[in-house]
């Protein structure tokens, strides 16, 4: 059972391990630990070679029809003796599909390399009464690690002494702020990890003070090690298009089989042969299936990453681009994603008064001494270099500093003004700095605090110039207006300052903080995104929840909230131990009205996005840090930062924001929105033309007119009038309401009821126009007949892609929007009247001479699709005119 550490005294902890924090353990104890625990690192999980990953990319249903499609078409032609172009042509495209997949998917998962690389290689250990720099990965529980300002934190540590010490644990906690350290047990069972002061985790960083810790877990059972475990537990998910893609595979199988026998069945009742049948039957079976189907959607979301990458989304995984387009939800992360991870000043209070220094230019002297002491009373380091400046320090003091950068009160000047003679360091217990400034022919003494220890120290206040007695009505005034501050999780700090004519002793170096003056206060907060809030309400017009996932305190993450319009009225926002107490059937009645998740754990966060998913929702996982790796990995779609986010959620993620901008995810939205609908559009188009194809050579066969089209002419459309232009659908526009409507339905099948008689109508149209064509055809020869059939087939095609590009809006409406689709029907066009044209490809490709009679009844019936379907979106727009 695993112990929890925070609850233990320091000498319950050392001996549990068997150590001492003065001389930590022996050489033999470390052998023996070692035997027992191993190495303080991961495990490493087995990598897929890339024949392996090769492989998988034909594990779709869809894929494998193909191949068995290729395998029995050859086998036709072999006995036939018409040779196994078909089967090459199947085959070559089976292949490029796998090619492409593998190289969008060719970068390694390296999500545990990343987890490793953050790790210190080296730290400082006390063994046998000796401190000594050894290599982390010869950690032991039991070790005593020292820590000093800027360490790399090697393991998991039970805190044994602590002065000032400060650690950044953002990436692990979601925590913008550095957390103080303590020693003292803490009584509670159930502490969040972001509160256990007296513990440091692996993989955190020192950013203030020095310490000492008892290593209590290494490698695999650190915080860090079980989000290790975590990622590599996650399974791997097919996405809503390849679950819809394999459900189109079984069908088109089982229509193939149906046809097959139908076929055989009828021939026989005609009289035929049985073999010449079953050949026949085989044949206009290969026809059924769309083999350029797979490459086209596989080509269709390299085209989308290559769009996305111009909109600063790096898609990490080819089948994530599509997922976009069904997100429901998207639970994101709020330090560093919807907030700018740096904390700023916000607000000022002195005089009764406050001040937003977002909305004003200047400030006035009450405020400029509030600034000053906040200035000077700070251990930033303000560095200028070719023009640009950098502050360097613990990340509140940076902000005071950066709020006197914008009042034009650089540091560097004001420290040369007041110089500092004293000081006496902040520390956890007093919660106070005070820095000693010469001025003039006196000292300044200032103090910035904690709000109740700074008011213990003063007894006067500062009002308009004049110094007044600091009375309790006063004070009640002075925590009324940081409670308010407080409401709007701005972390709060006072400023004091007096004047003292000598320094005291060291001995009695306290004193200076004793008889303060109250100036005023300061308010700062990890401010929002600004483009946050309009990305919040595009997201809500497009029917996608949004959901704050933090680590961060609740209050904060409340506050933040409601500013983005993520938490609206009638919402709820609960902890992580509130979370832990809940059972799954409360959890799932609530989790529609919950809209904020605070001071959360790896683990909370991957049950959320478990639950959601288990509501049938497509989950989008946003975040930065080593805690959200799991729940990225485990999401429909996990989206890391790019410039704050840690190497482990940029592996763990599918998409990566190059500027880590939450609206870029909108527009990723978007874009994967109108990738959907260009797929389903060349999903249309493609079974359309191949029921078109099939009617024309079943209902002949089944009715004994012969075959209309030979192999080659087969062969022919669906290479070039078939897959050119539903390739080039992938680049169509998006629809104008594209952001207006509910997500694509990841439940729904391809092919719904309405589809699917959409799709049979339109190819019972071309299939029965190419039949007419062919019946008159034939009253001159029969090789007219199939030329005829062939030119209205291939270019009704061509004319019936206007028509898919909507389904309700005219083909005339935007028709050069897509030139890449008229380049496709160009030059598809000129390929097949190439082919009738010129009489040294007759021969060929199995065609013949047309008179100009034949060819105006080809161009005519070519033209057909175009009316007939504009008439019908005509009727279908006023039939649901008239029942709205």
């Amino acid at each position: 059972m695993e112990q929890n550490f925070y609850n233990f005294s320091i000498q319950e902890t050392e001996k549990i391990f068997s150590t001492s924090c003065d001389k930590g353990l022996t050489e033999q104890q470390v052998q023996e630990l070692r035997a027992n625990y191993g190495f303080n690192e991961f495990d490493k999980k087995k990598k897929k070679s890339l024949f392996i990953r090769f492989l998988e990319q034909f594990k779709s249903f869809m894929i494998i029809v193909l191949i068995i499609a290729a395998v029995i078409s050859g086998i036709v032609g072999v006995l036939h003796h018409e040779g196994i172009m078909d089967s090459i042509i199947i085959l070559c495209v089976v292949v490029l599909n796998a090619i492409i997949g593998v190289a969008q998917e060719a970068k390694a998962e390296s999500s545990l390399e990343a987890l490793e690389k953050m790790s210190a290689p080296h730290c400082k250990v006390i063994r046998d009464g000796v401190q000594k720099v050894i290599l982390s990965r010869e950690l032991v529980p039991g070790d005593v690690v020292v820590l000093d300002t800027g360490d790399a934190i090697p393991a998991d540590l039970r805190l044994t002494e602590t002065i000032n010490l400060k650690t950044q644990e953002s990436a692990l906690t979601g925590e913008s702020l550095p957390e103080d350290k303590s020693v003292e047990a803490i009584e509670e069972t159930e502490v969040p990890l972001g509160d256990r002061a007296n513990l440091a985790f692996s993989s955190c960083i020192v950013t203030y003070g020095r310490g000492k810790g008892i290593v209590t877990a290494t490698g695999m059972k650190t915080e860090v090690g079980k989000i290790a475990a975590m990622i590599q537990s996650v399974p791997d998910t097919l996405t809503p298009m390849q679950l819809r893609l394999n459900d189109l595979g079984k069908m088109l199988g089982i229509a193939a089989l149906a046809i097959c026998i139908i076929i055989f069945i009828a021939g026989l009742l005609w009289g035929k042969e049985w073999m010449e049948m079953f050949m026949i039957a085989i044949s206009l079976a290969v026809a059924a299936i769309p083999e350029s189907l797979p490459a086209i959607a596989t080509i269709v979301l390299a085209i989308g990453v290559q769009r996305l990458a111009k909109q600063h989304a790096i898609v990490r995984t080819l089948s994530s681009v599509e997922v976009l387009g069904s997100t429901t939800v998207i639970c994101s992360d709020k330090t560093g994603t919807l907030t700018q991870n740096k904390m700023t000043v916000a607000k000022m209070f002195a005089d009764e008064t406050f001040l937003d220094i977002n909305q004003n230019g200047k400030l006035n002297n009450k405020f400029q001494t509030v600034l000053q002491i906040a200035i000077l009373c700070n251990d930033t380091k303000l560095i200028e270099e070719s023009g640009m400046v950098e502050t360097i320090g613990d990340p509140t003091e940076t902000a005071l500093v950066d709020a006197g950068l914008r009042f034009s009160m650089d540091k560097n000047n004001l420290d040369k003004k007041f110089p500092r003679v004293e000081e006496i360091p902040f520390d956890s217990e007093r919660k106070l700095m005070t820095t000693v400034h010469r001025h003039e022919d006196s000292l300044l003494v200032y103090t910035k605090g904690a709000l109740d220890e700074l008011l213990a120290c003063c007894t006067k206040i500062e009002l308009n110039g004049e110094e007044k007695k600091l009375d309790d009505a006063m004070k009640e005034r002075i925590h009324n207006a940081n409670y308010e501050m407080a409401e709007n999780a701005l972390r709060v700090l006072g400023m004091a300052y007096k004047r003292v004519e000598t320094l005291p002793e060291k001995s009695q170096i306290t004193t200076l903080e004793n008889d303060l003056i109250f100036v005023g206060m300061l308010g700062m907060i990890d401010p929002p995104r600004p483009e946050v809030r309009d990305a919040v309400h595009i997201c809500r017009n497009a029917g996608i929840k949004p959901v704050m996932i933090t680590g961060d305190h609740k209050v904060t993450a409340v506050a933040i909230a409601k500013d983005l319009g993520i938490l609206e009225p009638g919402g709820e926002a609960i902890t992580g131990l509130e979370l832990q107490k809940m059972g799954n059937n409360e959890f799932n009645e609530r989790i529609e009205n919950i809209n904020v998740y605070a001071r959360v754990s790896p683990e909370n966060k991957v049950r959320i996005v478990k639950q959601f998913q288990h509501r049938g929702e497509v989950v989008s996982m946003t975040g930065d840090g080593v805690n959200d790796a799991p729940a990225l990995k485990l999401a429909d779609i996990g989206v890391a930062m790019g410039i704050t986010g840690t190497d482990v959620s940029k592996q763990a993620a599918d998409i990566v924001l190059a500027d880590d901008n939450f609206a870029t995810i909108v527009s990723s939205v978007k874009e994967g929105r109108r990738i959907y609908d260009n797929i389903l559009k060349a999903i249309n188009f493609l079974l359309a033309t191949n029921i078109g194809e099939l009617l024309t050579l079943f209902v002949a066969v089944l009715v004994g007119w012969g075959s209309p089209l030979l192999a080659v002419h087969i062969l022919i459309i669906n290479l070039v009038t078939d897959s050119l232009p539903a390739l080039a659908l992938s680049f169509d526009p998006a629809a104008p309401n594209i952001m207006k409507r509910k997500p694509n339905n990841s439940h729904e099948s391809i092919l719904n009821r309405s589809f699917i008689l959409k799709v049979l109508a339109q190819g019972m149209l071309m299939g029965a126009l190419t039949l007419i064509a062919f019946r008159i055809g034939v009253h001159t020869s029969i090789a007219v007949g199939q030329t005829m059939a062939f030119g209205v087939l291939a270019l009704s095609q061509l004319i019936h892609v206007f028509n898919i590009r909507s389904g309700s809006l005219s083909a005339f409406k935007n028709i050069f929007s897509n030139k890449y689709l008229l380049g496709a029907i160009v030059l598809s066009a000129l390929i097949v009247l190439g082919i009738l044209e010129i009489s040294a490809l007759h021969d060929i490709f199995s065609v013949t001479d047309l008179y100009l009679e034949q060819w105006m009844i080809v161009i005519g019936f070519s033209l057909m699709p175009l009316p007939i379907m504009e008439i019908w979106k005509l009727f279908s727009k006023l039939f649901s005119m008239s029942h709205s």
